[in-house]
């Protein structure tokens, strides 16, 4: 169906792909002009401290990838191999939990959990026959990585177990086959199959993972690149390192995100499990007993930092915090920024997906053209280019002309808008094409278009995603510390920087009840991103 060259669905596309292209290319450009100033300074910064962060980032991805996804497979076989008992429902809906929670939250239910005066103080102390000195260094950002990465990997693998036919359980049935070999013949394909993609996602969340290391890393001996960057920029204020540094996790993650799209894996992180199927074997008590305690130790691991968080929470004095200034503005700051944040991504979003449709119709069986290729990918680049990197790139370029401080709104919005746009184009891109689908030609005969069109035929069908998007978006910049750990000050603060003041100062009570509060609204976001969601799918 032929499309005007005036649509303006194509015009909104390629808009919101200026947009994106002005994000990154002016990070880029304060790279260049940076390196340009003072080439010498840059090319320095190669020396064995770099040569131990590149170290370190790359071992702490690799350890923290083989800790979340090995025994990812054996919890989601034994989630698999019993589809239906009692709280099954509930554990999968706890291991959404993490995808809610802002990393900052998790890292200080760890410390709750394993700090040196954590609950577990006492015990371990007591095991190791000497004063625990808490979970700061590799060990705490271990922990961390795979709080948040064993459950989404559980959940990729059940994902990958749904799509076994279920004429291959009925077959295995008949020939009586027992737990080995159907692990051997049906499960271990499919599991082999989704395991580089699985395990290159959680690499590359690992190797781009900022609040944990800064939080949990506790020194320049467990520094990672981004880390390395942002006390470059505001600690140090070494801008020739800091375009080195940066340069090299850009070189580093598009590496990972070339090998992600090459294996196929899902770069967004979401899971939509299927119903389960039918099955047709039954688990023995040997094997029944040993998957209850591989289910039972996966909950209590990713229970234990929630309930902590919860616990400490509810010990602070919630009333003294609600009241002081500080924590009102930050929490007001943290819900406009949020709020635009969500509002700037769902409408590229969707800019981008109707432009791509618009553009496929119009160009029929031919070949993509280079514009319809960028609507369809576009929203992908964000994927390689981090947003401390972003935030780096654009505090190098505006540090000579105007106050970096004062124009942190603009950028912790445009960033986090950014970076929730594959999420929001998940949610919305379906929908859209389906709707698209059932109305274009109806609406090419009656001369319906632009935002008459939006409200009047294609509103209904995308009211549902657009929301699941904005949900989603909208808890993913409430709970970033990335842009506004470069750009936040005293003026400008959210609530994560603001807790993580509280932590350096050693105010982990307040810390505690302010994490609580972050975690209570963006859980509650995702959550409800979820509910919509499923609703649109039914």
């Amino acid at each position: 169906m032929p499309v005007r060259s005036t649509d303006p669905r194509v015009t909104a596309g390629v808009i919101a792909l200026a947009v994106i292209a002005l994000l990154i290319g002016g990070a880029f450009a304060g790279l260049v002009v940076e390196g340009a100033r003072d080439p010498s300074g840059a090319a320095s910064a190669f020396d064995p401290y770099l040569l131990r962060v590149v170290r370190f980032t790359l071992w702490q991805a690799l350890l923290s990838t083989l800790l979340s996804v090995v025994p990812a497979l054996f919890v989601a076989r034994a989630l698999s191999r019993h589809p239906r008992f009692f709280g099954r429902g509930f554990i999968l809906q706890l291991f959404t939990v993490p995808l809610a929670l802002p990393a900052i939250v998790a890292a200080l239910g760890i410390l709750a959990l394993y700090g040196r005066a954590g609950y577990f103080a006492g015990i371990l102390s007591q095991v190791s026959g000497q004063s625990w000195p808490g979970i700061y260094g590799l060990s705490g950002i271990l922990v961390a990585h795979v709080f948040f990465n064993l459950p989404l990997s559980v959940r990729l693998f059940l994902e990958a177990l749904g799509t076994v036919p279920a004429d291959q359980w009925r077959l295995a049935s008949q020939l009586g086959m027992g737990a080995r070999p159907a692990f051997r013949l049906i499960e271990w394909p499919v599991l082999r199959a989704a395991l580089p993609g699985v395990a290159g996602l959680v690499f590359m969340l690992c190797i781009t993972s900022f609040t944990i290391v800064l939080t949990l890393g506790g020194g320049p001996a467990a520094t990672t690149l981004e880390v390395a960057i942002y006390q470059a920029l505001r600690f140090d204020f070494d801008p020739a390192r800091a375009v080195t540094l940066t340069l090299l996790q850009i070189g580093l993650t598009f590496v990972v995100v070339l090998a992600l799209m090459r294996l196929g894996a899902n770069t967004v992180g979401d899971a939509n499990l299927p119903v389960a199927p039918r099955r047709y074997l039954s688990a023995g008590a040997a094997e029944t007993s040993l998957n209850a305690l591989l289910i039972i130790a996966a909950l209590l691991f990713v229970a234990g930092p929630m309930a902590a968080t919860v616990a400490s929470g509810l010990g602070a004095d919630l009333g003294r915090l609600a009241g002081e200034s500080a924590v009102r503005q930050a929490t007001l700051t943290s819900a406009v920024l949020a709020l635009l944040a969500a509002l700037l991504s769902v409408a590229l979003s969707l800019s981008l997906i109707m432009a791509r449709r618009a553009l496929a119709l119009s160009r029929g069986i031919g070949a993509r053209t280079l514009l319809e290729h960028a609507t369809d990918t576009g929203a992908g680049f964000v994927l390689v280019v981090p947003p401390i990197v972003i935030g780096a790139g654009w505090f190098l370029l505006l540090r000579t002309v105007s106050d970096v401080f004062a124009i942190a709104p603009v950028m912790v919005v445009a960033v986090n808008a950014v970076m929730a746009m594959p999420f929001a184009i998940r949610a919305v891109r379906p929908a859209y094409d389906a709707a698209s689908e059932r109305h274009e030609r109806l609406c090419a005969q009656l001369g319906i278009s632009g935002w008459n069109r939006l409200r009047l035929v294609d509103w209904p069908s995308l009211r549902r995603p657009l929301a699941t998007g904005f949900a989603f978006a909208m808890a993913l910049s409430l709970g970033d510390l990335g842009v506004i750990a470069l750009f936040g000050s005293d003026s400008v603060q959210t609530l994560p920087y603001l807790l993580l003041a509280r932590m350096g100062s050693y105010r982990t009570a307040d810390a505690a009840g302010l994490a609580l509060l972050l975690g209570f609204v963006c859980l509650a976001l995702v959550l409800a991103a979820d509910w919509l969601g499923r609703g649109e799918r039914t």
